[in-house]
């Protein structure tokens, strides 16, 4: 048996791509208060060379949040840590996951998983550069490269530079033939292999990512790893986070409902029109909040026809939300 510590590594949500922006964080924090927030992956070279400032700002709300970086370059990942730092975020992680074309291309993300001794010379720059946690998301292998051998030999060798925490997606990567999309689906999960790690390396925190879908799944996962990071579930059925804190943090304030989160994120709409942001970039990532419910069709329509029009604001979501049957959260009859 685990026995855990109140992090929000406990339960966290995946670093993704063109989701998990400032707006789609701001409103899952709405919806729990101690889950752990990741941004999109930013390369270093975007921070370096491009608008530092609009890649990390966040909102203040959304703690606890960390910044994953993509990169391989010692010096150049422990200058962007120190940027973290800097803006205020309460990790930065390293990205030795992801498959996609371009990552390889600009040789980082899972590919890295090649070669133990960079990550470790990376990660051992980012520690001298930051006091911030400095924690990876890898894979359990790539390509040819996925015996539980080699997992352990890169996991030893980063963890000697001064890594504790390893997010680790329960499946290996193909860096050739499969699209990200396919990686996500086609290896399968393996979530043994994460158990024998944590296993193995009990002194570090060992968090499973990887076809998580549920909390009844999570508490299952819990009696093996120290935490569990959810994917796109957590976007498509976004309210999957009501949950969260009465069950993983002991947080026993009172479950909101959808229709409260919607009217406690209208003063957060109406100060972002005010600074120029479209209503579709915060909307979109609410298509997925009723889910399930009697009216989510008409919710997601209504957002989706009417978000992107000149002009359009709060109203719009207002108008929405009246598609939908008032919810109250009942453990006995809702099943996450």
């Amino acid at each position: 048996m685990i026995h855990h510590t109140q992090t929000p590594h406990r339960f966290c949500i995946a670093p993704m791509m063109d989701w998990t922006d400032s707006h789609c964080r701001f409103f899952h924090r709405l919806l729990s208060q101690h889950t752990g927030l990741y941004t999109e992956m930013v390369t270093t070279g975007a921070l370096i060379h491009g608008d530092a400032a609009r890649f990390l700002a966040f909102n203040p709300s959304e703690h606890y949040v960390a910044l994953q970086l993509g990169g391989s370059v010692p010096s150049e990942l422990a200058l962007c840590a120190r940027m973290a730092e800097e803006f205020g975020y309460d990790e930065v992680n390293l990205n030795v996951g992801c498959p996609s074309d371009r990552v390889q291309n600009g040789s980082f993300g899972a590919c890295l998983m090649a070669t133990p001794e960079l990550v470790a010379d990376c990660i051992a720059a980012m520690k001298c550069a930051t006091s911030l946690p400095v924690t990876i998301k890898c894979r359990i292998g790539i390509d040819d490269q996925d015996s539980y051998e080699e997992l352990a030999h890169f996991i030893a060798t980063v963890k000697a530079a001064g890594c504790q925490t390893f997010i680790i997606h329960a499946r290996k990567a193909i860096l050739s033939g499969l699209s990200p999309k396919q990686n996500r689906e086609i290896p399968p999960l393996r979530y043994d292999v994460v158990y024998q790690i944590k296993r193995d390396f009990p002194e570090l925190t060992i968090i499973l990512n990887g076809g998580v879908t549920t909390l009844a799944q999570t508490e299952i996962l819990l009696t093996q790893v120290d935490g569990v990071m959810v994917g796109r579930e957590a976007y498509h059925n976004p309210y999957l986070l009501a949950g969260v804190d009465q069950r993983f943090f002991a947080d026993n304030k009172p479950i909101k409902s959808r229709q409260q989160v919607v009217e406690e994120l209208i003063p957060y709409i109406q100060e972002q029109l005010a600074k120029g942001v479209r209503l579709h970039s915060i909307t979109r990532h609410l298509l997925g909040l009723f889910h399930g419910q009697i009216g989510a069709r008409a919710w997601r329509r209504h957002l989706s026809d009417y978000a992107n029009k000149p002009g359009a604001d709060e109203s719009v979501v207002l108008r929405a939300l009246t598609f939908t049957i008032p919810d109250v959260y009942c453990p006995t009859t809702v099943t996450f």
